[in-house]
């Protein structure tokens, strides 16, 4: 059952979930929200997010393999070595989404993970300083919450803090579906059954850094 007031899909079971995991029910359910703490993943999610820009979020996921291959596994340190070859290598490879901007981005981006690891020990560890505090989150998620918050100050403050450090395709936006994604805040619809899951996941989580 779709309730489109309050964002959710109640299945045959009765079970509700946010109105979008029948689109992408593992992501949904099993990944989303749930907290990272891998510095290779959480770039992984920079640069996949960077290349979701104009596009929908579905495409990326089902070329996410595809971009693993591509990109080492989004290892930092090996991106961070990409020459122009890599570019071209990286154009002509038809499982990925071929845009050079994003593409050198991915590999500047590379660079700017393994300088900022260095100077502070972890990716992770500096990424989740801004993580948003308590007072700074609605007391309800609902779709009302949804719709008309594409960002957030502390999404605004990452995405400053990047661009300082040379970072790019990281915008206040961008950076809020990123700190979705990754845990560091529970945008899971209140009624969805899995986002009493991520918040005792965000409970026992040990915060890096």
């Amino acid at each position: 059952m779709d309730d489109k007031a309050s964002g959710l899909i109640t299945d045959a079971a009765g079970v509700a979930r946010c109105f979008w995991q029948p689109s992408m029910p593992d992501y949904h359910d099993r990944e989303w929200g749930r907290p990272v703490a891998d510095d290779r993943r959480l770039y992984e999610k920079i640069c996949l997010e960077g290349f979701q820009a104009g596009m929908a979020w579905i495409t990326i996921l089902r070329k996410r393999e595809a971009f693993r291959e591509a990109f080492d596994d989004f290892d930092f340190e090996r991106v961070a070595r990409y020459t122009e070859r890599d570019v071209e290598r990286l154009m002509g490879n038809p499982g990925i989404v071929r845009n050079r901007s994003k593409i050198v981005s991915a590999i500047n981006n590379a660079r700017r993970a393994r300088d900022l690891a260095d100077e502070t020990g972890t990716l992770a560890g500096w990424l989740w300083r801004h993580e948003p505090p308590p007072r700074e989150r609605p007391a309800t998620v609902d779709l009302d919450y949804w719709n008309n918050n594409p960002s957030s100050a502390a999404s605004k403050a990452l995405s400053r803090a990047l661009k300082q450090r040379g970072w790019t395709f990281v915008g206040p936006t961008t950076m809020y579906a990123f700190m979705q994604a990754v845990g560091m805040v529970n945008d899971h619809l209140h009624g969805c059954a899995c986002r009493g899951e991520v918040e005792r996941a965000r409970a026992g989580f040990r915060r890096p850094g």
